[in-house]
């Protein structure tokens, strides 16, 4: 009853200020041309023709070498980047584009995976009658639809729930929610709702039930951040971009403009970073959108140039898909220090974040040990004391630079922008900076808008409304049955390359490996519990990848969802990718290495090292002590002190079982802190503790050797798989 009247008398107080921003929604209807999706068939709109396929990643190269002068040449290939590049091209400009390392490998790939209009930004203008703010939610929740329209494979609406604790919230939280749907107007997802306590329990039954009175569900979009990148600059590419990642922009070229006497940048001086072949690549006009490193390219064109970027970090972490529901995401609108945390199921794990703090512009940002256990906090404050929130179940983490910029143009220059910044400096250099994932269209249409009348560019207007991205064409929800009765693959194998690749699904199962069983016929995994084919490894080089680290972070996703099958799963990348690559065996090294690293310090991997240290504190009382010595004396016969590969064989001999020698080796490796091929007692005992504390989860030796304990004298079969343990 107390539920009701609280829903009712919501209603109440909400429904005269909902009246007024409904008729400010339809007031503000400032970005008609794009807004109203009067559905004239974009592909149709578009005179330049599309190639079926992609030129090679040498064939670009040899495009951005000829071609006299380009247009339009576009630095950087984030998702704005390659924005500006599909505008500019789809517009019949010559369009070229230069990253200096992959598609998406800086902030792009490290976003919150939401496509969404910000809710609390939402909140802010109405606070603050902000109406600038209002018109930047207005404008991303346009092109959220837009967004999930021309990309259904990647994209999807998720229901978000909003948890209640307190009466006086929910009406509060509802009339914020509801003015959420009113100002995405025709382009809502799917209308919010209340749910009681019981009915909330029911759809995350991992809530924390303690004085929970209720909840509101509303609905946002979800993608694959890094495959959306590169699904649009490969639509660039079809439609006859010149695109080249690992192309390093030096510096830039400029010219004097005989009519005013002053200089003008015509282009740049680029290098090749695989041949380290260095060449000039000449354009009308030259656009800067480097995210965190806006900044870096302003400076060459001045040095004397103030910064406008103030870079921020974001961290997020993966864990478990059971510590959330399949299809449900969770907000924390309020955390300790005033921040929002998501908590969100993400293929197929549940991704945690994010942090906000100040910090250096870096190619290779790093989540550090305290916005872990900052995130981890506020996910055990939402989470039932049922549900032990352990460090453990960090399966990996990582860092994400938002570009946040402030104005040049603006009075007041220290005041930070949410919306992006489009400006053009006295050379003719066009820098877009700021903004969000969810608007780089619209950045993109406006930085193209700007670039046409700086630089008098014969061209239309921008036709990316409505125009699908690459393998969204010939896509539908059931393409993924067709992989499995066409091709014998696995239905999660199936599933997971038809929402990874579209329609192009059919050229990975086409090159995918017999696997020489009844089933499934072909598509052999990368690793045992994640849907990764080695085909894609083939095809991924294919989509310009020409590193292990683009493989493992950008084409398939593994690092960001599992660091340790992300380097169980090297080696076969490697070797397939040196295969494709005719890669020496020095070059194979140098890759796994590199890959190691990248894991090692941006993905989680040293945080997780830390864990389970030399200096580790051992606090296990003396009856366990007793029992996990009396364990590992099982395995260490002869008193060394330590045991070996060796050691471990005779022990599961005995119990007639085999394991191969190599993921014995891993195994093992994965508990010897000085990596001299042992396994110490102290270092067991280590292990033992940080397990008790939950630090550490699903270490594969205590497994093996618990198990062998309690079997020795039976014959079962001893699990050496992962279970899935984090960092």
């Amino acid at each position: 009853m107390a539920f009701q009247k609280a829903v009712k008398g919501t209603a109440l107080i909400g429904g005269g200020a909902i009246a007024t921003v409904f008729g400010l929604s339809q007031f503000s209807q400032y970005r008609n041309k794009h807004g109203t999706f009067v559905r004239v068939q974009a592909a149709e709109a578009v005179t330049v023709p599309i190639k079926n396929h992609f030129p090679t990643r040498e064939q670009q190269i040899l495009a951005l070498q000829t071609t006299s002068e380009f247009d339009v040449l576009v630095i950087g290939g984030g998702a704005t980047g390659c924005g500006c590049a599909l505008d500019a091209v789809t517009r019949g400009l010559k369009t070229a584009l230069l990253e200096r390392d992959d598609f998406s490998s800086g902030t792009s790939s490290r976003s919150t995976k939401l496509i969404h209009g910000g809710v609390r930004y939402l909140q802010k203008a109405i606070m603050k009658l902000d109406f600038e703010q209002y018109k930047m939610v207005k404008e991303a929740l346009e092109e959220r639809a837009n967004l999930l329209e021309i990309a259904p494979h990647l994209s999807a609406p998720l229901p978000i729930m909003l948890p209640v604790y307190k009466w006086w919230q929910l009406p509060y939280y509802w009339f914020g929610i509801k003015l959420y749907d009113l100002v995405a107007g025709s382009q809502c997802l799917k209308s919010s709702y209340v749910l009681s306590k019981s009915r909330a329990l029911e759809l995350f039954p991992m809530l924390r039930k303690d004085e929970l009175v209720g909840a509101i569900v509303y609905y946002d979009g979800q993608h694959n951040d890094a495959r959306m990148n590169l699904a649009i600059a490969l639509t660039a590419a079809r439609y006859g971009a010149a695109t080249a990642n690992y192309a390093e922009v030096l510096r830039l070229l400029k010219t004097t403009d005989p009519a005013s006497g002053k200089e003008r940048v015509c282009g740049v001086r680029c290098r090749d970073v695989l041949t380290g072949q260095e060449f000039d690549v000449k354009a009308k006009c030259v656009i800067n959108a480097t995210g965190p490193f806006t900044d870096s390219v302003r400076k060459m064109d001045d040095q004397e140039v103030p910064n406008i970027c103030q870079p921020s970090a974001g961290v997020h972490i993966v864990m478990p898909g059971y510590y959330s529901p399949g299809n449900m995401g969770l907000l924390d609108p309020a955390t300790s220090d005033g921040r929002v945390i998501f908590f969100l199921p993400w293929e197929k794990m549940t991704i945690a974040g994010t942090t906000d703090s100040p910090t250096d512009v870096t190619s290779h940002p790093i989540p550090t040990e305290e916005d872990i256990n900052f995130i981890l906090n506020e996910v055990r404050n939402y989470l039932s004391a049922d549900v032990e929130v352990r460090r453990g179940d960090v399966l990996a983490a990582w860092s994400g630079i938002r570009p946040l910029v402030t104005d040049p143009n603006s009075k007041d220059t220290q005041s930070i922008s949410r919306n992006h910044v489009v400006t053009i400096s006295d050379s003719g250099l066009v820098t877009i900076a700021g903004g969000k994932w969810t608007t780089y269209r619209a950045m993109a249409q406006d930085t193209i808008d700007a670039a046409i009348q700086a630089h008098d560019l014969k061209a239309g207007s921008s036709k990316t409304i409505g125009l699908q991205l690459q393998g969204a064409e010939d896509w539908s929800p059931t393409l993924y049955i067709r992989l499995v009765q066409d091709y014998g693959l696995e239905s999660e194998v199936a599933q997971h390359l038809a929402s990874t690749y579209g329609d192009k699904a059919f050229e990975v199962a086409k090159i995918a490996q017999v696997t020489g069983k009844r089933w499934p016929i072909v598509g052999k995994r990368l690793v045992s519990e994640f849907p990764y084919i080695e085909a894609e490894v083939v095809y991924g080089v294919k989509e310009y990848a020409r590193t292990a680290v683009d493989m493992i972070s950008r084409r398939t996703r593994l690092a960001f969802l599992n660091v340790q099958a992300a380097e169980e799963a090297l080696p076969r990348i490697v070797d397939i990718m040196g295969k494709e690559l005719n890669w020496s065996e020095q070059k194979k090294k140098e890759e796994l290495e590199a890959a190691k690293k990248f894991l090692y310090y941006e993905m989680g991997y040293k945080v997780k090292s830390d864990q389970l240290t030399d200096s580790s504190e051992i606090s296990l009382v003396p009856s366990d002590i007793e029992r996990y010595k009396k364990r590992f004396h099982m395995f260490d016969k002869d008193k060394k002190g330590f045991i070996t590969i060796l050691d471990v064989q005779r022990v599961l001999e005995s119990i007639s079982v085999q394991i191969a020698e190599n993921t014995l080796h891993d195994i093992l490796n994965e508990v010897d802190l000085n990596k001299n091929g042992q396994v110490e007692l102290n270092e067991f005992l280590q292990l033992m503790s940080a397990i008790q504390k939950g630090h550490v989860s699903g270490s594969r030796l205590a497994v093996l050797m618990k198990t062998a304990e309690e079997n020795l004298h039976r014959r079962v079969v001893i699990p050496v798989d992962r279970s899935g343990g984090g960092l």
